[in-house]
């Protein structure tokens, strides 16, 4: 578990053993999803209005409309950095605004989920979220190569594996790998364990707080720091949780983490238009 030669908060790579579990296939859809909401009518963080007392009281007033965060590529002119805006409206049924919808994406990855929400929605199922142990041991597709395929090239003899940004990120994009932003779940081929989607498309929230490094004395069915000992210096120095997989935005010039080893911390109250979630169960 880990990896030592790209990103600092991966390492220490280390052994890890981790008990059997079964995994969901591919992420949770808009249509598993739907029926999730449907039977419990249960209202995600994005649909509601956010609390005044969290915020400073000069925070402008979009802030505290029901919403989520999109990723708008910068325009000419404006900073490179600028790609992620806070849009009222946004949320699983309007993953790009207001306007917009889920018709004929009901085997999308569902979006603009908190982490609360995909917990939520696990419980109900009868089943839990992954540690980023269970993940990453899934992801290594029983390799011990770079990425989760043969060889350690992203898109070895041209042929991509998973959706990922191809050009110079975050202001060309080739789609070579056919998809412009979000695929439908199982567009690319399952690894040795039968599983689509691991790598690219969404990040995938895990059950882990984020620390940002490995404690190598933690690798028996490892479960990472606990909420106390968990930071992020990336969310003002605030807890967070581990998302993986990296997603349609990782690109070769700026995110790296389209790889079993990559992690990343995220706010577990946010959602974003490229995080998503699975489910695994662990067997009695």
């Amino acid at each position: 578990m880990g990896d030592d030669s790209t990103y600092k908060e991966e390492g220490p790579a280390h052994a890890v053993s981790v008990s059997g579990f079964w995994m969901d296939a591919h992420e949770v859809t808009n249509a598993q999803f739907a029926k999730f909401v449907e039977e419990t009518g249960y209202i995600t963080v994005a649909e509601q209005s956010p609390d005044p007392a969290d915020w400073p009281a000069d925070v402008p007033a979009e802030f505290l409309l029901p919403g989520s965060v999109l990723f708008v590529p910068p325009l000419p002119g404006q900073r490179l950095e600028n790609w992620w805006s806070w849009v009222p409206g946004t949320n699983w049924r309007h993953p790009d605004g207001s306007g917009s919808d889920i018709v004929d994406k009901d085997n999308y990855p569902v979006i603009h989920i908190a982490f609360e929400d995909a917990e939520a929605y696990a419980k109900w199922a009868g089943r839990a979220l992954p540690t980023e142990a269970q993940f990453e041991l899934a992801a290594r597709n029983k390799r011990d190569s770079r990425y989760a395929w043969e060889g350690n090239e992203l898109a070895p003899n041209g042929r991509h594996h998973a959706n990922t940004w191809q050009g110079s990120f975050p202001v060309e994009h080739e789609s070579e790998d056919g998809h412009a932003g979000l695929a439908p779940v199982g567009c690319f081929g399952s690894n040795d364990y039968g599983i689509y989607d691991l790598i690219g498309n969404v990040w995938e929230w895990t059950s882990n707080w984020y620390y940002p490094e490995h404690d190598p004395a933690d690798s028996l069915n490892p479960t990472g720091p606990s909420q106390q000992e968990g930071v992020s210096r990336n969310h003002g120095n605030a807890v967070a949780r581990v998302i993986k997989g990296g997603s349609y935005l990782c690109a070769e010039n700026y995110c790296l983490r389209f790889r079993p080893a990559a992690r990343e911390a995220q706010d577990s109250g946010l959602g974003t238009s490229h995080i998503g979630f699975r489910t695994v169960l662990i067997p009695e």
